[in-house]
């Protein structure tokens, strides 16, 4: 049941059987490094790795203060929220914050949605499921098992033998053979996919793997591997322009571009470079396509053979071949080999010319290829533009809900509108005159008006009557005439005359 290597014992169950049996939902086994004794004496980086194992992470990383990765977090909310606009408007700007690092607390959705993934996903519904569902091919299914504890084993996701990281590979290279069963399972889509599963769960991560066979490296895992020979061909020749002495060294003693470059580009880098370069350098290969891949190559071999100092350390083809297989630290570094990236003067216009060059000469030496990959695309945009997304395709999938009630809301909408039209429809207000100015204050002049009718003749008794009684003042256009009462006229006064209510607040004005 259990084998012992290097002083540690290491499950040999299935993966079939413990992911079946063995492991609940419910159940922590498994989920971190605690089967294998690595919880208390070793401790993992801010990448997972335990005791340092992916060699120079801590080095060669570059931290990002944290105002600025908060910052960044906002851009990139806002882009996700409006993906395709600002993929086709804005793509420059896109690449622009892709070279400079996606927030790790986004990347996964950011890789999800470059890669196009995230599309391929809504578009087809229970795919995964359903193939997660089907036994698979044992054929295929024994050679998965015996790579899952390969994949980066010092690191807390992949540690346990039958942990929730190598149930999760297990399930997502098993759905890959039999959505292409042409394809199969080669051994360097294994950790593709663990580099996948670090940042998304298994089915974003099988979506992703998805992609980056069929669009990204097409016929990279085809039977044969001669999408990959092309390629080499393909990089040796753009070395001869790039940099002719690494060439001329290479062409020299006969060291063909297999020998140094298949697991570099299988593998795109994962198992070569210091993890913080390895995320830099898949934050662009997702964006730009595999231009990426072909200039990191052209930089290590460049800074290991570019110069006759260094070459004197390699005279022969063995010494070659050890040199580039421990390159200097230096040279992977996060700064300085994103830098020398994004100098290197090769487009993708350049790598499709070569590979004209290169498949014709190959179609003259060996014939025509056994396998004919589907056209690769070259960065997420013309992914996007192949394949048109549709507007729900893109819609983020929100983690936290907040219930609010709905009467609630429709009346907070309907306020809003209320307030919207009143203050539309409001007019300028006129200033009304205070009719009962305090002591001191000067009554404004009242608005010009008719002029009063002439008043009637004096009866021919001479009695007066209080229609007839002379006014002395001017009444005011508020100002009414008296009712008729029985009781003896008294002394009128301002506020007789005036028709406002001391009691009525909803008219008064100057309250």
């Amino acid at each position: 049941m259990a084998r012992i290597e290097n002083g540690q014992s290491f499950d040999t169950r299935s993966i079939r059987t413990i992911s079946s049996s063995h492991i609940d939902e419910e159940s922590s086994l498994g989920s971190d490094s605690e089967i294998n004794g690595f919880t208390s004496d070793r401790q993992t980086d801010k990448y997972g790795f335990i005791g340092g194992a992916q060699q120079h992470s801590e080095e060669s990383a570059q931290d990002v203060p944290p105002e600025v990765l908060r910052q960044r977090e906002v851009k990139w909310l806002d882009m996700l929220s409006h993906w395709d606009k600002w993929m086709i408007k804005r793509f420059n700007k896109v690449r622009l914050r892709c070279q400079k690092g996606i927030p790790p607390a986004l990347r996964g959705r950011a890789w999800l949605y470059l890669s196009g993934g995230k599309v391929k996903k809504e578009q087809n519904q229970g795919k995964f499921q359903e193939l997660d569902s089907q036994p698979g091919d044992p054929k295929w299914l024994d050679v998965i098992e015996k790579d899952l504890h390969r994949q980066f084993p010092f690191h807390e996701m992949f540690v346990s033998r039958g942990g929730h990281g190598q149930q999760d590979l297990f399930r997502v290279l098993k759905a890959y053979t039999l959505y292409r069963p042409e394809e199969g399972y080669c051994q360097a889509q294994a950790p593709i996919a663990a580099v996948l599963l670090m940042h998304m769960p298994a089915e974003d991560a099988f979506w992703g793997l998805v992609q980056i066979c069929e669009k990204y490296l097409p016929g990279y895992y085809s039977p044969g591997l001669e999408a990959i020979q092309l390629d080499g061909e393909i990089l040796f020749a753009l070395l001869r322009r790039f940099s002719p002495l690494s060439y001329r060294h290479l062409e020299k003693h006969k060291i063909d571009p297999i020998l140094y470059m298949t697991e570099w580009f299988m593998c795109a880098f994962s198992r070569t470079l210091p993890w913080a370069s390895v995320l830099r350098v898949w934050d662009m290969f997702l964006c730009d396509g595999v231009k990426i891949i072909f200039r990191v190559g052209l930089v290590l071999l460049k800074c290991t053979l570019g110069t006759r100092e260094k070459l004197k350390a390699c005279q022969g083809l063995y010494e070659t071949m050890e040199l580039l297989r421990a390159i200097d630290p230096r040279y992977m570094q996060e700064g300085f080999l994103v830098r020398e990236i994004l100098e290197v003067p090769v487009t993708a216009r350049d790598v499709e010319r070569e590979h004209h060059t290169q498949h014709k000469r190959w179609k003259k030496n060996r014939g025509e290829l056994n396998f004919k990959p589907p056209p690769r695309m070259h960065g997420a945009r013309l992914i996007m533009l192949a394949e048109p997304p549709r507007r729900q395709d893109l819609q983020q999938n929100p983690t936290i809900v907040l219930e609010v009630p709905t009467p609630q809301l429709k009346k907070d909408k309907e306020e809003r509108k209320s307030k919207k039209k009143s203050i539309k429809k409001s007019q300028p207000i006129e200033e009304i005159p205070n009719p009962y100015p305090l002591p001191g204050e000067t009554s404004p002049p009242p608005p010009p008006t008719d002029p009063p009718a002439p008043p009637p003749p004096p009866p021919a008794d001479g009695s007066v009557t209080p229609e007839t009684m002379p006014q002395t003042e001017k009444d005011s256009p508020h100002q009414q005439r008296a009712p008729p009462s029985e009781l003896p006229p008294a002394k009128e006064s301002v506020l007789h005359r005036s028709t406002q209510s001391l009691s009525s607040t909803e008219q008064d004005t100057y309250l």
